[in-house]
């Protein structure tokens, strides 16, 4: 029996459900188990506690896939795990099929997660639905080991007309792997795949984007831009394709800008504004390093009513959490340099080592330095879709805080 036996004291972790073995809480490994398979977790007592992928390249030594001991893993375990995750979203049965929403239906949603790791019980699998095809990323050993597997589930049970990889991070490196990306299944999506989001339809690149294609995450908190973006000067920062920038417009803002560092994505941008029929007029596009024209633009005495805050992950270990809470705290301060009396600044990290206590610490900072007082009015984070497991808090990795200025 191939089994990771843990240090005396270490299995109150897996006791609480949390799906993670560190490399200092294994004692030995027994039976020699190739990378990615499976092994049993045992305590120091010999008591069996889980079953679960092992990957002796990575500090994560081992990742749980189940907590019973008549759950064996193989077709069968994917096939359930998959159900319970479509189940959750409201898509089993006929419900599941791909067919595009009606025009007319202005709720309609045609891309979204429908598996989120370890918080759907599959660590390091992501599956994310866009219209209809579907985006992969198997991020660990584990997910690679059972790659056929998934595959053939996937394709039992949605029937895509396509499925897509896009295991280009730098995550699998950590585990050994390679990077990979290219069809899995079925047909290859086109270039550039047109997806709905509410009264909103995109463009988007599903074999170069960024994260699958497009910041699914952030769904929801694109749907309030009617509550704050009305008659407003809106400022994207971070805009990408012009997710947020879109949405302001089509809930009658008075202008947006959108800022990015690449000029590529923002020749995106504009295709979708004009995929919606907006006012080319009333939007700006700006390529630039954002720290760089957000002083350019303080220096300058411009103003906004609506500032978006979208950046990138600042944090990629605990070594760079203080480097990064001082980019934080300086690109939330030339925010609030800029926005108007009455002004409101939607701010995010995405960073899953950053805490909400600290982010909204530093934004506290940012606001006091800035001279302005601020409330905060709501908290957000990613979208339904993109559950949280109770037993792992790693994945509520985006924070995100509504502020208004009051002076």
């Amino acid at each position: 029996m191939k089994s990771i036996i843990l240090r005396e004291g270490r299995e109150k972790s897996l006791r609480r459900r949390h799906p993670w073995i560190f490399s200092g809480a294994i004692a030995r490994v027994e039976g020699d188990p190739k990378s990615g398979e499976t092994v049993e977790i045992k305590s120091a007592a010999g008591e069996w506690l889980a079953r679960g992928s092992y990957s002796p390249r990575s500090q994560i030594t081992v990742r749980v896939w189940t907590f019973n001991a008549a759950e064996e893993i193989g077709p069968e375990f994917f096939r359930a795990r998959l159900g319970i995750a479509l189940e959750s979203r409201g898509l089993l049965g006929s419900a599941a099929s791909f067919d595009r929403p009606h025009p007319a239906d202005e709720g309609a949603q045609s891309a979204l997660r429908l598996v989120n790791a370890e918080s759907d019980g599959l660590p390091g699998i992501i599956v994310d639905r866009y219209a209809e095809f579907l985006v992969i990323q198997l991020l660990t050993t584990g997910a690679e080991y059972w790659r056929k597997a998934l595959v053939s589930e996937l394709e039992r049970t949605l029937a895509p007309a396509g499925m897509y990889e896009r295991s280009d991070v730098d995550v699998r490196e950590k585990e050994g792997l390679e990077k990979r990306s290219g069809v899995l299944a079925g047909g290859e999506p086109p270039d550039l795949l047109e997806i709905r989001e509410g009264p909103c339809r995109f463009l988007v690149d599903l074999k170069r984007g960024h994260k699958t294609g497009f910041y699914l995450d952030q769904r929801e908190n694109r749907a309030l831009m009617p509550e704050y973006a009305a008659e407003a000067e809106v400022l994207n920062c971070f805009s990408y394709t012009g997710g947020f920038g879109v949405a302001a417009l089509k809930a009658r803002a008075a202008r947006v800008t959108n800022l990015d560092s690449s000029a590529q994505v923002l020749d995106l941008a504009r295709r979708n504004f004009d995929l919606n029929g907006l006012d080319q007029s009333k939007v700006e596009y700006v390529a630039g390093d954002a720290f760089a024209v957000l002083r350019e633009w303080r220096d300058a005495e411009r103003r906004f009513d609506l500032v978006i805050l979208d950046p990138p992950k600042f944090v990629e270990s605990t070594s760079q959490l203080t480097r990064a809470s001082r980019g934080y705290k300086d690109i939330n301060l030339l925010a609030f340099k800029l926005l108007r009396r009455g002004g409101v600044l939607f701010t995010f990290s995405c960073s899953g080592l950053m805490s909400p206590e600290l982010f909204q610490k530093i934004v506290a900072d940012a606001a006091l330095d800035a001279g302005r007082e601020a409330r905060i009015i709501r908290r957000l984070s990613q979208a339904a879709d993109h559950p949280t497991g109770l037993s792992f808090p790693e994945a509520s990795y985006l924070k995100g805080l509504v502020c208004k200025v009051a002076v």
